[in-house]
């Protein structure tokens, strides 16, 4: 094989592999409570990935109703906190002020902030919660409702407690510090440690992909 035609094989597999990257997302895609990552192309994830967030519905701290209606076509992050908690939420509240600082003003970026002790947590408190640690964001929602139903979306729908949760029942006390990115299409993309700021500066890298996508 001559040199001229080497190097032109040698160009058009190098324009092959940067063409496939650029078809894949560089944010995967998770469909089971591994975290197994699936690099895919969006067009690929709509036959590959089956699982999304299921349909939910409860109170936010302005007696609002938030549904999974109210995040389609909308990137959103998914947290489980309790007002009383001293020890993980606070970090994890003044880590997502990171993200809240981002894109506070962006509409298309919603932050959910489920109660882990919906028998507690009434809608005065969260409101009273929110205001404390001063959060002004309107799409930063802080959330009530039935426990077994919060308890279920965490952990068959955000995969809150990874597979140890996924077979959990909701008697046993929901307290994790995950936090979860869903992209527009309720997939999910993300699991970090929102007690590391690190793990939150590259949920804010990643979130800045996705509006991309």
């Amino acid at each position: 094989m001559s040199r001229t035609v080497f190097l032109k094989s040698s160009f058009a597999v190098f324009i092959l592999m940067v063409s496939c990257q650029k078809q894949n997302s560089t944010i995967p895609y998770y469909n089971t409570p591994e975290f197994t990552p699936h690099f895919l192309s969006k067009k690929q994830a709509v036959t590959e990935i089956s699982h999304t967030i299921a349909p939910f519905s409860f109170t936010d701290q302005d007696q609002k109703m938030i549904t999974e209606k109210t995040v389609d076509h909308k990137i959103h992050i998914a947290s489980f906190i309790f007002t009383s908690c001293g020890s993980i939420c606070p970090v994890m509240i003044k880590n997502l002020e990171i993200v809240n600082k981002k894109y506070g003003k962006d509409p298309y970026v919603m932050l959910l902030s489920y109660s882990v002790t919906p028998w507690i947590d009434t809608p005065q408190k969260l409101k009273d919660f929110k205001t404390a640690n001063k959060i002004k964001n309107p799409n930063w929602h802080f959330l009530t409702g039935k426990k077994s139903e919060i308890y279920t979306l965490a952990r068959k729908s955000y995969f809150a407690e990874e597979d140890l949760g996924f077979t959990s029942d909701s008697t046993k006390f929901l307290h994790t510090e995950h936090i979860i990115l869903a992209d527009q299409n309720k997939k999910i993309r993300g699991i970090y440690n929102g007690t590391l700021q690190t793990d939150i500066e590259q949920l804010v890298e990643d979130i800045a992909v996705l509006k991309k996508e």
